[in-house]
């Protein structure tokens, strides 16, 4: 017990401390509902008994320590299953190995697709697998077949296919006994035929394809997409129980030795796989997700000074924690810069990259953008669930947008959960209240910002759209922001000596990233700034630059110390 407490400790704080961001990700993406029709939905189908439980849990991924006691509780308890398996086989000499299944379910729950459902199905499985050997082994024939004929359907519509475990369990555990081995294969194939059928008979009740029932509708995110590593791990958890039964017994010294062999095997396995399971860059994403979604600008900008994201979502991201804070004019290329997509991804299909997206569009007043973007998430989920995340904007861009009816609808939805209930009812007593609105720190600003008219744009005419900002309310400073690193971004000065001269005849505003773009522009036409538009540090800075680069190009040394210029970035445009 003291092994799987340590155990049990080492899931908490791997979950709780360094991948929290992963809890957000789950939770964000499901809306478990407190209603009983929630419930009946879930149980009319294989397996919404399992998915409802785990759901249940991914509720209280909100709060990560809670929802880590969660995780760590459940592979514990799949420790001491495997266990007790291992113990009604006579097993007692290799207890390390009772940590193979749970420490391949940890690995393969880095995918974040691995649904907790599958996590719960199995333990439901192994837990009518230790009661049938445990509790049925005195047991006459005709108990046992009593046995068999109640769980397997059962444990079928609560936990899915993972019945056909229970089923093998059954027939193994009947070849193995001394007496009735007639009788007992008999038991054996009838549990097999028996789950066979009921996986038949589902398929007639539920508007799934046969192939789909046996493969679980709870377990995986993208049945059609899943990964041949994924196979093998899920067989460790789902065979290992069964190949117990063939170790070799050990005795005296020979068993320490073989256990601590067990150990370092365990743990370097664990150690080799892990950046495979949890692959870096995709965490990465998640963390930035997870940042933005809580608004913490100052968090964002320091991982991006750890390390420089590169990726179109983590570049946005970074661009927005930016902009927030007032320094995208005067920090943007201390960063690495994707283009115009940096600063506004294209739209795409996908329900993790919209989210972010759609936040830099709901915090630049494009409330109808963010609308659309937040609901193309939720609309994308393979799983057809629903997204808390994504309804909770949508509560808040219709109680932007007047559209009162339909707030009502989705806060409604989200006063049946169990951790948006309170914010749901608050955000309730908003609706129709004008003064409340208007007073309110972020509803109130929006209106002020936001673009009224409800119409689409070509993502050629971003900086249009950011000028449209600027003018319906000049105190927008981030669309100011925007507005000019657009053209600077896609290497036009020409439009950005534009852009400028609108922004300074109502702003005294002339950033880092500015003055950079100014003297480049003037030093074109052969031509000095005007006085004052450029500081002498960044004059003298170009002066270095331009003799750096006419020596010896982009490849100079020298250039090493202007990578964080515009005049770097644009020399690979």
């Amino acid at each position: 017990m003291g092994l799987t407490l340590l155990f049990g400790l080492a899931v908490w704080v791997f979950w709780a401390k360094v991948y929290p961001s992963a809890l957000a990700y789950q939770e964000q993406f499901q809306l478990f509902l407190t209603t009983s029709a929630y419930l009946l939905s879930r149980l009319a189908l294989p397996g919404g008994g399992a998915c409802y439980v785990a759901e249940f849990m991914v509720s209280f991924y909100n709060f990560m320590a809670v929802g880590a006691i969660f995780v760590a509780l459940l592979l514990m308890a799949f420790q001491r299953l495997t266990w007790r398996l291992m113990k009604v086989q006579g097993c007692d000499a290799h207890y390390v190995l009772s940590f193979l299944p749970p420490v391949a379910l940890w690995l393969l729950m880095g995918d974040e697709s691995v649904m907790l459902a599958y996590v719960v199905s199995l333990l439901l499985a192994m837990l009518s697998m230790w009661g049938y050997s445990a509790l049925m082994r005195r047991r006459g024939m005709v108990v046992r077949m009593l046995y068999v004929l109640v769980c397997v359907p059962l444990l079928y519509w609560l936990a899915g296919p993972v019945v056909f475990m229970l089923a093998a369990w059954v027939l193994l555990d009947e070849l193995t006994r001394q007496e009735e081995k007639t009788k007992g294969l008999c038991v054996g194939i009838v549990a097999i035929l028996w789950a066979c059928l009921w996986l038949l008979i589902s398929s007639y009740c539920v508007a799934y394809p046969l192939w789909r029932l046996a493969y679980g509708l709870f377990y995986y995110r993208f049945v059609d997409l899943i990964s041949s590593w994924i196979y093998v791990l899920m067989a460790v958890c789902v065979v290992m129980p069964f190949v117990c039964r063939w170790l070799p017994t050990l005795k005296g010294k020979q068993e320490h030795w073989v256990a601590l062999c067990e150990v370092l095997v365990l743990a370097l396995a664990f150690v080799g796989l892990k950046p495979r399971c949890y692959e870096p860059r995709k965490y990465e994403l998640m963390d930035y997700d997870f940042l933005v979604r809580l608004n913490r600008w100052d968090d964002i900008i320091r991982k991006a000074e750890q390390k420089k994201p590169d990726l179109p979502m983590s570049v946005c991201a970074t661009n927005l924690a930016l902009g927030m804070t007032g320094q995208l004019c005067d920090r943007a290329f201390d960063f690495f810069q994707h283009g115009i997509d940096g600063l506004l991804p294209k739209f795409e299909r996908n329900f993790t990259t919209c989210q972010v997206t759609g936040e830099a569009f709901f915090q630049l007043g494009l409330v109808n953008t963010a609308q659309r973007f937040s609901f193309e998430s939720m609309e994308a989920l393979p799983n057809y669930n629903k997204s808390c995340r994504s309804l909770k904007r949508l509560v808040e861009t219709n109680l932007i947008n007047g559209q009162y009816n339909v707030a009502q609808k989705y806060i409604d939805m989200l006063k049946n959960t169990l951790f948006y209930a309170k914010w749901a009812k608050r955000t309730e007593k908003l609706l129709r209240n004008e003064a409340a609105i208007g007073s309110h720190p972020l509803y109130g600003r929006m209106r002020q910002v936001r673009l009224a008219e409800d119409f689409l744009f070509s993502d050629q005419e971003i900086d249009k759209i950011m000028g449209q900002l600027l003018l319906r309310n000049p105190q927008n400073t981030l669309a100011m922001q925007y507005l000019l690193m657009c053209p600077l971004l896609s290497g036009d000065l020409n439009k950005f000596m534009n852009y400028l001269g609108f922004v300074q005849k109502d702003h005294n505003y002339n950033p880092l990233v500015c003055q950079e773009a100014v003297v480049l522009a003037y030093a074109q036409r052969n031509q000095q700034p005007p006085s004052g538009a450029v500081s002498p540090l960044v004059m003298q800075r170009f002066g270095n630059f331009y003799d750096a680069y006419r020596s010896q190009g982009k490849n100079a040394p020298q250039m090493q110390a202007f990578r964080n210029t515009l005049w770097y970035y644009l020399l690979g445009n």
